[in-house]
Order: C-alpha cells, then structure tokens, then sequence
C-alpha cells in the first residue's frame, strides 16, 4: 500500500497542540499592515483554533501525517 501524499501548504498551516486541538494562524497578517490597527496586528499574532468537525476533517484528509 502506497503512503498518502501530504498537502504540503496545508502542513504548513495547521498544526496540532499537545491536547490534540487543531490551531491555525489567522489571514491577512503578511502585508499592508501600515494602514491596520494596532489592536488587529496584535490579534493576528494569537493562534485561533479550527472549531469546526467538517473543517478538521478535511484538513486532517488533505494532510494525515500531522502530528497528532
């Protein structure tokens, strides 16, 4: 049986905590932040967790060998 192949931008996004939650970084940090509020930058540093089953399903589907 062949191994499944990861989803290699999905790998990088998403990573399991110790407690098995599946965390992310949130969207729209990476530039044009001259213009954002301070408050939203310093939000964007906090990980947000994926609350949702379909969403951790599809994503655990698109990369099975996080680590868990």
């Amino acid at each position: 049986m062949p191994k499944i192949k990861t989803h290699k931008s999905t790998a990088k996004r998403f990573r399991f905590t110790g407690s098995g939650k599946l965390v992310r970084m949130h969207q729209g940090r990476s530039h044009l932040r001259r213009h954002k509020d301070p408050r939203t930058l310093r939000k964007f540093r906090q990980e947000e967790f994926v609350e949702s089953a379909a969403s951790r399903k599809h994503i655990i589907a698109l990369a099975p060998y996080l680590d868990d």
